[in-house]
C-alpha cells in the first residue's frame, strides 16, 4: 500500500525595494516590513541598489536585508524593478511584493495585497491609493494619475483604479511572463501586459504614509507631464498598434475625402477652376492616410510576432 506524498513546498515571499540613494528613508521602510505573514512560510527582503552613491547598501546590510543586487550605475526605476523580479525568481520566490524606498506605502497592507494570490483568485494585485485624499499630490498630478489609469484600463481591459501605484504583489507564474520595455516607469506597462496575457488581476485599497521626500519621477511638473504623455502614447503604440495607426490614418483619409468632395461639388456646379488647391491637399491627405493604415497592418503583424516571442521565452524559463 503506497503512501501519498505530502506537499512539503514552503511558500516564499520576497519583498523587493528598488533604491537609489535611500540611506535616510530605507531604515524607516525596513523597520516597518514584516518578517512573518499569514499563509506564507518564508519572508525575505531584497534591495535593488540602482547605482547609489550614498550608504544605501551599508544600511540595507545593517538592517538584515537577505538579498542585495547592485547596478554599477543608475539605470532607472523600470530597470531596477525588472532586476528585482529576476533576482526574486532566482531566489525561489513564490510571491513577489514590490514597494517603494520612500516609505510611501504602509507595509501593514502587504497581508491584504498577497491574500488574493494565496486564495488563488489573482496572480497580480495592485494596491490602489486614495488619490484624491493624498495631500502631497498636486492637482495636475492627480489628473495625470487618473488619465494614466483610464488609459491602462482601455488598453488592458482591466479595472485597476490606480495603475501608477508601485505597491503590488505578483505571483511567480505572472512574474515570469512580464517583460518591461519602458525606461521611465514599469507601472502602466506591466498592468497592460498582464491584461493582454490573460493574467488574473485584482486590486485592494491601501493607505499611504506622509511624504518623506519629493518623488524622483516628478522632477518638475512639465517633465512629469511630458514623460507621462510619452508613456501613455507609447503604450497605445506598443499594445494597440493597429488601433493607434489606423485611427490616425482614418482621420487623414476623412479630411482628404472631405476636401475632394468639396472640389467635386464646386466642379459640378461650374466653379471648380478656383478650387484646384483642394484636390492637391486632398491627394496629400489621402496618401498619408493610406500609408498610415498600411503601417497599422504592419505594426499589428510585428505585435503578433512579439507576443509569440514572449510565449517562447516564458515556455523555456
Amino acid at each position: 500500500m503506497s503512501e501519498k506524498k505530502e506537499n512539503t513546498h514552503r511558500i516564499k515571499l520576497i519583498i523587493q525595494i528598488p533604491c537609489f540613494n535611500e540611506e535616510e528613508t530605507l531604515p524607516i521602510v525596513l523597520g516597518e516590513l514584516p518578517r512573518e505573514l499569514p499563509g506564507v512560510d518564508i519572508v525575505e527582503w531584497l534591495v535593488i541598489d540602482d547605482g547609489s552613491t550614498d550608504r544605501t547598501v551599508e544600511v540595507a546590510r545593517a538592517h538584515g536585508v537577505d538579498h542585495i543586487v547592485s547596478h554599477p550605475q543608475n539605470k532607472g526605476l523600470a530597470t531596477a524593478f525588472t532586476t528585482g523580479l529576476k533576482a526574486s525568481l532566482k531566489n525561489g520566490a513564490d510571491i513577489i511584493v514590490n514597494t517603494d524606498a520612500d516609505n510611501q506605502y504602509k507595509s501593514s497592507y502587504i497581508k491584504d495585497l498577497i491574500q488574493p494570490i494565496l486564495d488563488n483568485k489573482a496572480e497580480f494585485v495592485v494596491g490602489a491609493r486614495p488619490i484624491n485624499k493624498i495631500e502631497g499630490f498636486s492637482r495636475i498630478k492627480k489628473i495625470l494619475q487618473r488619465l494614466g489609469s483610464w488609459t491602462v484600463r482601455m488598453a488592458s481591459g482591466t479595472d485597476i483604479p490606480d495603475a501608477p501605484s508601485g505597491f503590488r504583489a505578483i505571483s511567480r507564474n505572472a512574474a515570469q511572463k512580464l517583460n518591461i520595455f519602458s525606461g521611465y516607469t514599469y507601472t502602466l506597462e506591466t498592468i497592460i501586459q498582464a491584461g493582454k496575457k490573460g493574467i488574473a488581476m485584482s486590486w485592494v485599497p491601501v493607505e499611504t504614509n506622509e511624504e518623506l521626500r519629493p518623488s524622483r519621477l516628478l522632477s518638475s511638473i512639465p517633465s512629469y507631464i511630458f514623460h507621462s504623455m510619452c508613456t501613455i502614447i507609447r503604450i497605445f503604440i506598443v499594445y494597440r498598434p493597429f488601433r493607434f495607426f489606423a485611427s490616425i490614418g482614418v482621420v487623414f483619409s476623412t479630411l482628404g475625402t472631405g476636401l475632394l468632395l468639396r472640389f467635386l461639388y464646386f466642379y459640378f456646379t461650374g466653379n471648380g477652376s478656383g478650387h484646384v488647391q483642394s484636390v492637391v491637399i486632398a491627394g496629400i491627405l489621402l496618401g498619408i492616410g493610406f500609408h498610415t493604415i498600411l503601417i497599422a497592418f504592419v505594426a499589428d503583424l510585428i505585435s503578433v510576432n512579439r507576443r509569440l516571442l514572449e510565449q517562447i521565452r516564458a515556455s523555456i524559463q
